[in-house]
């Protein structure tokens, strides 16, 4: 039995399927937070749960895709600034999905990334970016990470949907564009891979999803290749507000669907 018969997939849901696989890298590499236009496809094709199950692995190609890319630009301060408040949003996504009904889920995660989208805008009319991240001393700096922290680890949780809201978080903290990439990279690849006992604990993950998975990866590459051509040719401007953009799209396609 292959695998568009497991999952009695049609070939064009299978060239979705394999269309949202290319977008993973494309955002990996270039514009982080487009991914939730494929997280969209996923859940539209499959059913919504399993949805988070397989698009995990793909993801994950395209982390390390992205860490083999701008390794040498990741922000190590920032990132361990992040981590314990992740794994508590982690925590509380993993206990969110053993109650929570898929329109819940849906609805929480659009209206906080819409929320997030529209603090960052607030706050990058009020000031430029500066050329170095923020080192976040100040008390407010630092409940401002935890608080994205624990969101984003959230999110990630119950959707794999915590691009939008840690490029919110980037973004406010001053990244430029390299930085950014280099430090989102490493972030999504260690989060990413610790989530895998919790989705396989769930049931979200086992032999039928990584059959589809091994199908899909494939188009990773070309994907994250694509980003990287791309990003070159993309101004520091320009990248902010394609990733708020993609930011709003994906809330919006939360919330509507």
């Amino acid at each position: 039995m292959d695998t568009m018969t497991l999952w009695h997939l049609t070939g064009w849901e299978f060239a979705a399927l394999a269309f949202a696989a290319l977008l993973v890298g494309f955002s990996k590499t270039a514009v982080s937070g487009a991914n939730t236009v494929s997280l969209a496809i996923f859940a539209a094709v499959l059913p919504a749960r399993a949805s988070t199950g397989v698009l995990l692995p793909v993801l994950i190609a395209g982390d390390v895709l992205a860490v083999l890319t701008y390794r040498r630009h990741a922000h190590w301060p920032t990132l361990w600034r992040l981590f314990p408040a992740v794994a508590a949003g982690v925590v509380v996504g993993t206990v969110f999905l053993v109650w929570a009904d898929d329109t819940v889920v849906r609805t929480s995660i659009g209206v906080i990334l819409l929320f997030m989208a529209g603090v960052t805008m607030w706050r990058r009319r009020r000031a430029e970016a500066s050329e170095q991240p923020d080192p976040v001393t100040s008390r407010a700096g630092r409940v401002k990470a935890r608080s994205y922290g624990v969101l984003g680890g959230f999110t990630t949780m119950v959707a794999n949907a915590g691009g939008p809201v840690m490029s919110m978080y980037l973004l406010s903290a001053g990244f430029r564009k390299l930085g950014f990439l280099g430090t989102s990279a490493f972030f999504f690849l260690i989060v990413n891979v610790s989530k895998l006992p919790f989705s396989a604990g769930l049931g979200l993950i086992d032999g039928h999803s990584l059959l589809l998975d091994a199908a899909l990866v494939v188009f990773v590459v070309p994907g994250a290749f694509l980003g990287k051509w791309a990003v070159n040719r993309i101004n520091q401007r320009l990248f902010e507000q394609l990733v708020i953009a993609a930011t709003v799209v994906g809330g919006l396609q939360l919330l509507l669907r």
